[in-house]
């Protein structure tokens, strides 16, 4: 059984010398030991990594960021992903790492990430754009960018493409960008809340509605049908 904690101490000689043998005690009475290899010890100054977050205190502010591990596997796996498919269709290109962006964004958009998404977007853009340009290697940069980016209100460089939907209409798919998907603050649940109380239904209501809008869904739930997913997520 994996399980990752975090464990705060006054100094760093509480945490060796009376946290550490106490977590070691605990976990051997259930047949499980403490990893050597993943356990840290540091200041929170200096920071650490955590479930593909950087937490680290700037000048006494705690700032948590995507980890500079979590930004390189996915760069790897979305330039893997481009490298396989140099014959690929536009289309088919897009509908292969839209959810890899997607997924790695909505991952990390509640915390201080739109400067990082900025940057992966842009070294996206830059894999994109060598894709695009050995496919053609005779052709001229301004038809490239014709073909393959298209230009929406003040937006240059969308990388799109147009293709049949399942009723047989013409339908433009554009690449998720990072940079695009608004960071929202998470916002814990009050933990005094329960749906058996009538006086948080109205509450818990607006959580759930506050969800649906995210998810741009027309579906209006019935909140007593899933807070538990609610109170899961929150």
């Amino acid at each position: 059984m994996l399980t990752h904690l975090i464990i705060t101490g006054g100094t760093k000689e509480v945490l060796v010398d009376r946290v550490k043998p106490a977590v070691e005690a605990f976990l051997s009475e259930r047949g499980l030991s403490l990893s050597q290899e993943k356990t840290k010890i540091t200041h929170i100054d200096e920071g650490f990594d955590f479930l593909g977050m950087n937490i680290r205190k700037y000048n006494g502010k705690l700032i948590i960021k995507p980890a500079k591990s979590s930004i390189k596997r996915l760069l790897a796996d979305i330039r893997e992903k481009i490298k396989l498919n140099k014959a690929a269709k536009t289309e088919d290109l897009i509908y292969l790492l839209n959810p890899k962006i997607r997924g790695w964004a909505n991952y990390y958009r509640h915390v201080c990430s739109k400067r990082t998404f900025g940057y992966v977007g842009h070294n996206i853009f830059k894999a994109i754009w060598s894709w695009a340009i050995r496919r053609h290697p005779n052709k001229d940069v301004r038809w490239i960018k014709r073909k393959y980016f298209r230009i929406d209100k003040l937006r240059h460089w969308v990388f799109s493409a147009t293709t049949k939907s399942k009723y047989g209409k013409s339908i433009c798919i554009d690449l998720v960008e990072a940079a695009k998907i608004p960071i929202k603050r998470h916002i814990k649940i009050r933990s005094i809340a329960t749906p058996y109380d009538p006086v948080y239904h109205e509450y818990l209501e607006k959580r759930i509605m506050d969800r649906v809008k995210d998810s741009k869904s027309e579906k209006r739930p019935i909140w007593w049908l899933c807070w538990w997913n609610l109170l899961g997520a929150y």
